[in-house]
């Protein structure tokens, strides 16, 4: 710690501070190459342009140019948004799994940014909060600049405090002999407890949305970021009683419930025809979607991203993947009751809306999210050649079943949410500028609802009208046809596969409403980088074990022999046991040939040591108090 603490006390005591431009989703601003600590502060130009800074470290996006170098300590590139759930059960890559899902990460030795101890983005903001205050401007003034400070501050520690539980707390500008450098960790409660002092006052400070500028944060964010902070620390307190804090967990449940009743009505959801949940995603300009809480908009020419050229070529094995059978499975039928709705493993009664496992039929007749989340064979990007799509011209391209080819989907379900299908877009190559959605209303109405249902079980029928069933209605659920697509508390479906996977990797119960809630935001945020966080805070760690699979190889396996090279079908051949294996049920499966042998026919290990991350070595040995977390001492 003393080591990274030390450089960023060199780098901003020096006399020229240098401050990058903001070429972000935020108004273009160019500030000065050098600015004196003696001649800046004074005015609010000053304010801005230190802030302006730190707008891209927080609000990530799809990042910009090509995106080819870690992030976090998850070890994915690219965009967050479209390849973070490759970090959990929802979705592979093309290759080997990634060490540290196989349990075999070994302790980084220097803190670098992918490791996730990573205090450069705070330093910069604890360097803005020791100096903003001497401005020649109102108090009022000042504090809204300081908001925004003080929630990329709450934004940057929780997201520590989900790898990492304890950390310490920098609140100054510290020097060579500061006893900070030597501090131990601050407990888990306290750091939590001063986020939450941190997020309330960019809550109280900032100005209201039609006040303020639009390129600026707003009350609204703050309250949003708000209930995302408190749900993740209420429930993780609930479900972790090993921390000994759930007596604490509906101090913050009532937080987030608090937050999310401030923006409840606010917005509204997005609705535009027919693929609406596609549309959404895939948009340049998200401006007028009353949906829409924070997004990264790009300028063209300036900052962009190379989003669609990797998303729509899929010309670099780095994040091509293909999401699991797992995903799949959760979509309800039409009906709103799941695939199975009765019986016992091995011996499951199907939902007759429920085509089985065929050629892709297991798509068909279910949630419309899913064929606007995962490419049914001939829709989308399957009929895309050439910048066209184009069924009769381009005919259907199956998915990629190889495991390490250059686009491949090898789990026979590629995903094409954030898909545009944009040959201008695709041809900006870095300088794409597709938006990217950041805090949606969506997400606020299940922050919502599972807070409600946590907290001692307050959810009402109307709470789920408002939220899960305002949901599905949008994704095009039929109500009038179908009234068990409505969910109604007390009269919650069957649901035997997934109460049996839950009851056998939970150790604790979950009621069929809360697996509703559960499941109703798996498939609204999938591929939204959230399962991951989901997964921690629930405490379902062991929900990685269940077997990562693909589709039944062989209902399709006839399209994969050779012939079927030329339109208007076309499939790469695969050879079974050779190219691609299958399971005792004709399902493929993932990492087959892993190089980990904790990875036992596409069975993920997991040990609860895995909830935190490692502290790089070269961080216990410059700070001889800090300890590292439990499991990873000899890794």
């Amino acid at each position: 710690m003393k080591l990274s603490i030390k450089k960023y006390i060199l780098a901003l005591g020096l006399a020229a501070t240098l401050l990058p431009s903001c070429n972000d989703d935020f108004m273009e601003r160019y500030p000065l190459d050098k600015i004196t600590d003696e001649s800046f502060w004074k005015s609010e130009t000053d304010l801005k342009m230190m802030l302006n800074s730190l707008y891209p470290l927080y609000i990530i996006g799809h990042r910009s140019g090509w995106a080819d170098s870690d992030i976090n300590p998850l070890g994915v590139t690219g965009s967050p948004l479209m390849y973070g759930d490759v970090y959990s059960d929802n979705c592979v890559r093309a290759g080997n799994e990634l060490s540290s899902l196989a349990g075999e990460l070994i302790v980084p030795t220097e803190a670098k940014e992918s490791t996730g101890w990573y205090w450069w983005n705070l330093r910069k903001v604890n360097f803005f909060l020791s100096h903003y205050d001497k401005a020649e401007l109102s108090q009022e003034k000042k504090n809204a600049y300081a908001a925004e400070a003080y929630f990329f501050k709450a934004w940057d520690y929780y997201q520590k405090v989900l790898y990492f539980g304890d950390v310490p707390w920098l609140t100054k500008d510290l020097n060579v002999d500061s006893e900070e450098l030597y501090a131990p960790r601050a407990p888990r409660a306290e750091v939590m407890d001063s986020v939450l002092m941190c997020i309330n006052k960019a809550v109280d400070w900032l100005p209201e949305k039609a006040y303020q500028e639009t390129d600026r944060l707003n009350k609204d964010q703050a309250n949003f970021l708000k209930a995302r902070i408190c749900l993740f620390e209420g429930t993780f307190r609930k479900y972790h009683t090993e921390l000994n804090l759930q007596n604490t967990a509906n101090t913050w449940l009532k937080e987030a419930v608090k937050a999310c009743e401030t923006l409840l009505g606010k917005y509204s959801l997005y609705k535009n025809g027919d693929d609406t949940y596609w549309k959404m995603f895939a948009a340049i300009d998200v401006s007028n979607n009353p949906e829409v809480i924070l997004s990264r908009n790009y300028l063209e020419s300036k900052v962009g991203h190379a989003a669609q050229r990797y998303y729509n070529q899929n010309n670099s094995n780095r994040e091509a993947m293909g999401a699991t059978r797992g995903l799949v499975d959760e979509y309800l039928c039409i009906d709103g009751r799941p695939i199975y709705t009765g019986g016992s493993e091995g011996n499951y009664e199907k939902n007759p809306n429920f085509l089985d496992y065929g050629k892709w039929t297991e798509l068909e007749n279910r949630d419309p999210r899913l064929t606007q989340t995962i490419c049914k064979p001939g829709e989308y990007v399957t009929i895309y050649q050439g910048g066209v799509v184009d069924l009769e011209q381009n005919g259907i391209t199956y998915p990629n079943l190889t495991y390490n080819a250059s686009g491949a989907a090898m789990t026979g379900y590629r995903v094409i949410k954030h898909w545009m299908g944009d040959p201008e877009e695709e041809n900006r190559t870095t300088n794409g500028i597709q938006a990217a959605i950041e805090f949606r209303y969506a997400e606020l109405l299940l922050m919502y609802a599972e807070a409600k249902y946590e907290l001692n079980g307050t959810l009402s029928q109307s709470d789920v009208d408002l939220t899960i069933n305002a949901l599905r209605e949008r994704a095009g659920f039929d109500f009038e046809k179908y009234p068990t697509a409505k969910l109604t508390v007390g009269q919650e479906p069957a649901d035997p596969r997934l109460d049996k996977i839950y009851a056998d990797k939970l150790d604790y119960t979950v009621s069929p409403l809360l697996r509703e809630i559960r499941r109703e935001r798996r498939i609204e945020l999938a591929i939204e980088n959230h399962r991951y966080e989901d997964l921690m805070r629930w405490k379902a760690g062991k929900l990685l074990t269940v077997p990562l699979r693909g589709m039944n190889f062989l209902s399709v396996q006839d399209l994969y022999d050779g012939t079927h090279n030329t339109k208007p079908e076309t499939a790469v051949a695969v050879e079974l046991n050779k190219t691609v294996f299958v399971d005792e049920n004709g399902f493929i499966i993932c990492y087959p040939k892993s190089p980990y042998q904790n990875t036992i026919k596409g069975t993920l290990p997991w040990d609860d040591y895995r909830y935190y991350w490692p502290i790089p070595k070269e961080e216990l040995i410059m700070n001889e108090n800090f300890v590292q977390n439990q499991g990873w001492e000899n890794k």
